[in-house]
């Protein structure tokens, strides 16, 4: 369960879109989320890894560890 706060605008936005196409306010706001979401999972994993770097590898020592 979610509840959120829209300002008033963007609500009379969505209970417009809702009513004229005949879904509902809940199925929008659904797909905006899903829209999004993996947007903002790839935004926060990019974030972490900026913070921590791992080790890098020069083309040679990847090609030595793969017997290249």
């Amino acid at each position: 369960m979610l509840a959120i706060r829209l300002d008033p605008e963007i609500e009379k936005r969505l209970n417009v879109l809702a009513k004229k196409t005949g879904r509902t306010k809940t199925f929008y706001a659904r797909e905006a989320i899903l829209e999004h979401l993996e947007d903002l999972e790839d935004i926060y994993l990019a974030r972490q890894r900026l913070e921590r770097p791992g080790k890098t590898h020069s083309a040679e020592e990847v090609k030595r560890e793969l017997g290249l």
